[in-house]
């Protein structure tokens, strides 16, 4: 009875929010309000309807602590919300006088804005806090905004974006810990000719340490730029630079991508030869390494010695393990492996499932991934967006359209907004069959979570409209949506606009 009685609140889209006091009184584990929170407010009407009321009326001070609020956000962050509507829950619970702001959940916040390009919204709340609660401006909020600035921004504005955050950090001097922040922006995307053009421009202000070269080498290591990058190593050693661990890593991991297994294994003996114990993370890239070259003795003797030196293989090891036997075609096994994790009580994550499937589609064909789709289900799992939109396209090109209307029901229920890319492949197949109606339920559903569709989406829908007139009304709410929902965002490239006629 008080589960139909739930069920029946949430149905609802008026009564969702009354739901959470119910179930709270149901439950002393934070958790299940985390999950309906979360869930609600990433299926608010936004913005149609403002968050605020909403969260005066339906969440007390009482709830409103640090790790509520950070669990909240992350919940957001995993389910692709919106992130003005991470922003609005940020703010709110910053005006409530108990509650104590925390540098995580700002981080999070802030993720969340700069991972949509939100990037006027991301500055605004930066230079709130540098006012009003300075302690949590820390190199880490740093990083997440010059990365995605230096991902999707010029080269120009990434520096000055350097410039302004030291306006931001307002009474802290910038040294090299800010100035690696910097480089390693840039190194990470890969934009190797940048960073050395800042490492020239600031090499005078900034003295390099240890890790200023690790950054450096990984950048080289993340181009796949195997020669410039023991070039630089080497270059660095003889000015004296002691390598470390991680540089050992950095080396070991480029010649494991490149399929340079042999290399990988000279270095991690130099590695070992230099006072340097291997970690689980040197193993598991090694494992890695050995599947690329689909060695899987080697892969299956890396893991053993893993437990022979008293280190407990993660889930990391267990998913390079695991991948290992997929890039072999050897699906038993793998699937051995994950009923080993579960009874050694290693949580099963979206890398493990991702791989499964690949293997699945491989091997199996889609018996097999629908099988191991219904065992994610009956776990409750939630795949990232990553495999949700692999899950799509395989069941839309193998004629299981069907299949791909229950994915995106799946997530919907489960509080996750499904990614651009899932509903483009879904209305795709929709509209191919004929189910208009069923692409246009998905469109308004998408919209009303406070997701922009893309163009190309946009036009085919509205072209496969043009010849079912009775649609007229829905095309017109849809467009209707999309504009308001324009006034709220930053301008982006690639997204529709609206237009409320068909003609």
């Amino acid at each position: 009875m008080i589960l139909k009685r739930i069920d029946n609140l949430i149905s609802s889209p008026c009564n969702r929010l009354a739901a959470v006091s119910f179930i709270a009184a149901f439950s002393s584990n934070s958790q299940p309000q985390v999950e309906t929170i979360a869930r609600i407010i990433n299926d608010h009407p936004f913005p149609e309807q403002q968050l605020l009321p909403t969260f005066r009326a339906h969440l007390p001070p009482s709830l409103i602590s640090t790790t509520f609020v950070e669990n909240v956000l992350g919940r957001l962050f995993a389910a692709h919300s919106n992130g003005l509507k991470a922003l609005e829950l940020f703010r709110f619970a910053l005006r409530h006088p108990h509650f104590v702001p925390s540098s995580d959940a700002f981080e999070k916040t802030l993720h969340i804005l700069v991972r949509m390009r939100y990037f006027e919204k991301a500055w605004e709340l930066m230079e709130e806090i540098g006012k009003s609660h300075p302690s949590l401006l820390t190199t880490k909020s740093m990083s997440i905004m010059l990365s995605k600035i230096a991902k999707f921004q010029s080269f120009d504005e990434t520096l000055d974006a350097f410039e302004r955050m030291e306006r931001v950090f307002e009474g802290r001097s910038f040294g090299i810990e800010e100035f690696n922040v910097l480089l390693r922006a840039f190194c990470t995307q890969r934009e190797m000719k940048e960073a050395r053009s800042v490492f020239v421009k600031f090499h005078d202000r900034f003295k390099p340490n240890t890790k200023t070269m690790n950054v450096l080498l990984l950048g080289f290591k993340e181009s796949g730029d195997i020669s410039a990058m023991e070039l630089f190593y080497h270059e660095m050693t003889r000015r004296g630079f002691k390598p470390t661990s991680f540089t050992y890593s950095v080396r070991i991991d480029a010649y494991c991508k490149k399929g340079c297994f042999s290399d990988a294994l000279r270095i991690f003996e130099e590695m070992q030869k230099a006072g340097f114990p291997p970690t689980l993370e040197v193993f598991t890239t090694l494992i890695h390494g050995a599947g690329i070259v689909r060695n899987v003795l080697k892969a299956r003797e890396l893991f053993d010695e893993m437990r022979e030196r008293n280190l407990q293989p993660d889930v990391g090891a267990y998913n390079a393990l695991i991948s290992t036997f997929i890039k072999c075609r050897e699906l038993k096994p793998a699937i051995t492996l994950m009923e080993e994790m579960e009874e050694n009580h290693l949580a099963i994550d979206n890398v493990t499932y991702h791989t499964l499937f690949v293997g699945s589609m491989n091997s199996s064909g889609i018996e097999g991934v629908y099988e191991l789709y219904q065992k994610m289900i009956d776990r409750k799992f939630v795949p990232k967006a990553r495999t949700s939109v692999m899950l799509m396209k395989f069941f839309c090109v193998n004629g299981r359209v069907d299949l791909g209307i229950e994915l995106w029901g799946y997530l919907m229920e489960n509080g996750h907004c499904p990614h651009g890319h899932a509903l483009d492949i879904l209305v795709t197949g929709l509209c191919s069959r004929g189910k208009l109606e069923e692409a246009l339920n998905c469109c308004m559903q998408f919209v009303e979570k406070g997701m922009r569709l893309s163009d190309s989406v946009y036009r085919m829908l509205r072209k496969f409209l043009e010849q079912s007139a009775d649609k007229a009304d829905e095309w017109k709410e849809l467009n209707r949506m999309i504009k308001k929902l324009e006034g709220f965002l930053p301008p982006s490239k690639g997204h529709a606009i609206g237009n409320l006629s068909i003609e």
